[in-house]
């Protein structure tokens, strides 16, 4: 393997079996699966100057190791997901949980039977939790719809306690709209867990942290000698698309294009722009060992910003006296500011555009898109690993 800042004097395409586009997980996924198969020689390009995309980590000045693109907790029930990532890394037992800072109490979310004895008093809580019991069973994730449809006033109080004071405050920061814009089949998904468990993922059997940081974790991925990666490319320099052809450098290319990208940017958004919400990342290092319990807390009754994620609670990582945290505000993003496109706006009408921009691409029989920029999607990490797995398998088996 070789990570390269920048194109070397004399770069030849041709060379290469394969040219991805981005060395985030879906790029380095099918990078490793298409030498390891097929024996190809993989070009990675990528526009920043390091691997490893939004899950990119370092340490910071103080010594604590930060999520440079915000926090990136590792979980998934996908065993094949779990078994390709763990050939280059060891995980720690990290349990994720999130606190909500709801007028100043700090309440377990998902929201459970702790969190209904903080809202509403020991007795009450252990009431309306008994009667949720009774009603859907334990260790349940209902949804705020179903207490609403049983017609019960207590039942009818939780849902709107939950939906009030955990909802919809922080969507309306989260996404920059008021109340009545936000979709009601999506307020009505909103679970409360009717249990004790308070890890935010409890369903998932495979959790924690890469042992040595997610970046060392890209570095093991792309370790490779039929892999050559250069960072602060930007592809749209040397690659473009027609209706008929891949070109690279202005020429046809004959291998495999694997994009990762947003698709809009590939054609300069002449259909115009896909929607997304962006984050400004505010981190500051206190002389503390702690700051706050766990991982994250969510303000979802007050403040600008959405949350506040603390890294050492994460990673366990131990550094006496010193601690980061960051703050996230959520705002619109701006085609071309260079900020991060976080969150696809998914709605009918960007659906639209997103698929005008996919018809342009979809008779290039050696042009592939995967990852949540080039699908228009919302993954989680294994989310994206899986399309990558899945896309390499299709790749393999053409071959």
């Amino acid at each position: 393997m070789g990570i390269v800042s920048g194109l070397p004097e004399g770069f030849n395409a041709a060379s290469y079996d394969v040219i991805i586009v981005g060395a985030g997980y879906a790029g380095a996924v099918c990078a490793r699966r298409l030498v390891e198969a097929c024996g190809s020689k993989v070009c990675v390009l990528e526009r920043r100057n390091h691997i490893a995309g939004n899950a990119y980590d370092r340490e910071d000045e103080a010594g604590v190791l930060i999520h440079e693109y915000g926090p990136h907790i590792y979980h998934t029930t996908d065993d094949r997901v779990h078994q390709f990532l763990s050939r280059f890394t060891e995980w720690t037992d990290y349990q994720h949980k999130v606190l909500a800072n709801i007028n100043g109490t700090l309440m377990p979310v998902p929201f459970n039977h702790t969190s209904l004895k903080l809202a509403f008093g020991e007795e009450k809580g252990e009431h309306l939790y008994q009667k949720l019991v009774a009603t859907f069973g334990e260790n349940k994730k209902v949804p705020i719809m179903e207490l609403r449809q049983k017609n019960d006033p207590e039942l009818t109080e939780v849902a709107d306690f939950v939906y009030e004071n955990v909802f919809l405050y922080y969507t309306m920061k989260q996404w920059g709209k008021t109340p009545d814009q936000i979709d009601p089949s999506i307020t009505g998904r909103v679970p409360v867990f009717v249990g004790d468990d308070d890890r935010y993922f409890p369903a998932a059997p495979h959790q924690g942290m890469p042992a040595e940081g997610y970046t060392k974790l890209f570095e093991r991925l792309l370790d490779h000698d039929l892999i050559n990666v250069f960072t602060g490319v930007d592809a749209r320099d040397i690659l473009s698309v027609t209706p008929e052809a891949v070109l690279v450098d202005g020429k046809p290319y004959g291998g495999d294009v694997i994009y990762t990208g947003p698709l809009d940017e590939l054609f300069n958004l002449d259909l115009g722009a896909l929607p997304y919400r962006t984050l400004d990342m505010v981190f500051e290092t206190l002389d503390m060992d702690q700051f706050q319990p766990v991982g994250t807390v969510n303000y979802t009754t007050s403040e600008d910003f959405t949350r506040i994620t603390e890294f050492k609670n994460m990673t366990g990582q131990v550094v006496p006296g010193k601690t980061t945290i960051m703050r996230e505000y959520s705002k619109a993003y701006e085609p071309g500011s260079g900020q991060t496109p976080y969150y696809a706006i998914l709605e009918d009408e960007t659906r639209q555009l997103y698929q005008a921009y996919r018809d342009r691409v979809k008779n290039l029989l050696n042009f592939w898109v995967v990852g949540r920029l080039a699908e228009y999607k919302y993954y989680d990490m294994d989310g994206v690993v899986a399309s990558a797995l899945a896309l390499s398998d299709e790749i393999i088996a053409n071959r």
